[in-house]
């Protein structure tokens, strides 16, 4: 009789940790997990390299007129005007936009005339120094709005002047040029 070989007896032992299923799905669920991000961070990518050309356009509205006025209540000079000195012009800008102006420029347009008050004094002496262009600082004038600034030192008066315009006020009739 043939003797057959002992066989050999697996351990029994628990299993401790994962078995070989649950490990081919953690692999799987890793590989998917990077799939994904790998794709969306392709696609992140993508959407942030892109190129691209074109053309726009937008409707302008027309500029309505920017007006300069005269003295309104309360305006008053900061200086005062005499012979053989300057003074400074101030100039009340009215913007009927829907958006800022800035003034850029403003330039004498006229004969300098005193006021009603001192019909006798035709013999001004007035002068009048137009700032450079652009003004400095810079004059912006809010929407739908009037702002008072003023000009140092545009206003000088020559010793050629009457006695009859003092403590006139004078007309400097200006032309300024306002940009959007």
């Amino acid at each position: 009789m043939k003797q057959s070989k002992p066989h050999r007896q697996l351990s029994r032992r628990p299993i401790v940790g994962r078995t070989r299923l649950t490990r081919s799905f953690d692999v799987l669920a890793v590989a998917l997990i990077l799939g994904l991000a790998l794709f969306a961070g392709g696609t992140a990518y993508a959407m942030f390299s892109a190129g691209g050309s074109g053309t726009g356009s937008a409707p302008t509205g027309t500029m309505q007129d920017v007006t300069v006025s005269a003295f309104t209540g309360g305006d008053q000079p900061a200086t005062t005007l005499i012979p053989g000195g300057t003074a400074d012009v101030i100039v009340r800008v009215t913007n009927p936009n829907p958006a800022p102006v800035q003034v850029f420029s403003v330039a004498g347009n006229g004969a300098i005339t005193a006021g009603s008050a001192h019909a006798a004094c035709t013999t001004t002496g007035v002068s009048f120094t137009a700032p450079s262009s652009p003004l400095n600082p810079a004059v912006t004038v809010p929407a739908g709005s009037s702002l008072l600034f003023s000009l140092s030192g545009a206003a000088g008066m020559d010793l050629t002047s009457q006695s009859a315009c003092q403590g006139a006020t004078f007309q400097i009739p200006v032309t300024l040029t306002a940009r959007q």
